[in-house]
């Protein structure tokens, strides 16, 4: 195993696990992402690794870390291949995410044990649907969907009132409604997320999480018709599965599309070419739709920003790479944003998700990868694409600085702001 030099470790410490940790790892902080844009911290990031990769030949580095062995992965394939092999002998469920996902869903499937993970992941698998575009309850959606997009001003738009419609979305897709109880039971989640941030260096909120986790099962248990409650309810479980359980990460993860899509709406505004041809393709929403250069937009998103920044595996046994109970970083924002190795890692490019040329990068991940890879991959494609459909017939400016050969390495959505386009000349 290649070693760093404390001064690289040190290196990948300033500015890449600080950094990323000050963001908020389960639940962005508005402040340090606004400092994390204004210095472009995910620029100096990505720099660093290229040069280490450089200097260490391309190999794991392993950090000079007391107690703890973590590994930086630097080449592309190695990424991959370590995505590939999960969950033995790469699992997902290492320390940090452990200590950081059992504030709010102790039963999660990504923080389970090989007894039960392959249970409660098939189970999750029937209720989602990976790899079927539209879902069985596609239909149903997709009325809230555009009722929800109609919504939203055309006058101007900032996070800050997105994310109150998207939230109410979310509530209706997972749970099958909007009431005080559903609206109890996401606050209550922003909250457990803030502190999951700290992982193991704070203790639980127990009492939080316990009427948390009461209200997800009486929410689910009411069963209302088109939601992703009701396809739980009428799915089979094996004994230990906690179907309900499963739940706290559906919400979590409805997050991070939230933000992809945002982004994905201040990248159209930057590109009027994309943006025609996005509102093409949005011509009729009264039903269902696959919209393929639209999810290609918000896979666009999020290879340019990516809402998960580090992806961790722990190795179960000794491997060739390091001894058992090794971590390995896979820092997405390297990757997707590699200069050396893409030639549109920094413009805004979605038909690489369209041609076989991202499908060609074992590391833009932008669900994760492998039998790790994200289940609702779908689900949230089909979402977000449609509520993208639905904002684009109206033609919008943003006042955030996107050039389009060369875009910023971090972008603050909660900054964003967008109003009516400009008429052009």
């Amino acid at each position: 195993m290649t070693k760093a030099s404390f001064s690289d470790t040190a290196r990948v410490a300033a500015q890449i696990l600080t950094p990323t940790l000050a963001g908020g790892v389960i639940k962005r902080r508005p402040r340090a992402m606004a400092v994390a844009e204004r210095l472009q911290l995910d620029r100096a990031g990505i720099r660093l690794l290229q040069r280490l990769r450089a200097r260490y030949h391309g190999q794991p580095v392993r950090l000079r870390m007391p107690g703890r062995s973590v590994s930086v992965v630097l080449e592309h394939g190695d990424a991959g291949s370590l995505l590939a092999r999960t969950p033995s002998p790469f699992s997902p469920a290492t320390r940090e995410k452990t200590a950081a996902l059992s504030h709010f869903q102790p039963h999660g499937v990504l923080i389970s044990g090989d007894g039960l993970r392959a249970a409660r992941r098939e189970f999750t698998e029937k209720v989602l649907e990976p790899g079927r575009a539209l879902h069985e309850l596609a239909a149903p959606w997709a009325e809230r969907i555009t009722r929800r997009a109609s919504e939203l001003p055309a006058d101007g738009l900032d996070w800050d009132t997105f994310s109150a419609r998207w939230w109410q979305l979310v509530r209706e897709i997972t749970l099958g409604g909007d009431t005080a109880e559903d609206q109890e039971l996401t606050e209550l989640l922003g909250k457990l997320r803030l502190a999951a941030n700290w992982a193991y260096g704070r203790p639980k909120r127990h009492h939080l999480r316990d009427r948390f986790l009461h209200l997800v099962r009486r929410q689910v248990a009411l069963d209302r018709p088109g939601s992703l409650a009701a396809a739980l309810n009428a799915t089979p479980a094996a004994p230990g599965t906690d179907p309900a359980g499963q739940v706290p990460h559906w919400l979590f993860a409805f997050d991070a599309a939230g933000i992809a899509t945002f982004r994905a709406l201040a990248l159209l505004a930057a590109h009027p070419e994309a943006a025609a041809r996005a509102r093409a393709e949005a011509t009729d929403l009264a039903g269902p739709r696959q919209l393929p250069f639209l999810r290609a937009c918000v896979l666009e998103s999020v290879r340019l920003w990516p809402t998960t920044p580090a992806l961790l595996r722990e190795s179960t046994t000794d491997t060739s790479r390091g001894r058992k109970g090794t971590t390995f970083l896979v820092f997405t924002p390297f990757f997707h944003r590699d200069g050396q190795q893409l030639p549109y890692a920094d413009r805004f490019d979605p038909d690489i998700w369209l041609d076989g040329r991202a499908a060609a990068e074992p590391a833009l991940v932008p669900f994760s990868a492998g039998p790790g890879a994200c289940p609702g991959r779908d689900v949230v494609l089909y979402t977000t694409s449609m509520l993208l459909a639905g904002l684009v017939r109206r033609e919008w400016s943003t006042d955030k600085n996107l050039p389009p050969g060369y875009l910023p390495a971090t972008l603050d959505h909660f900054t964003l702001r967008f109003g009516p386009a400009r008429p052009r000349r």
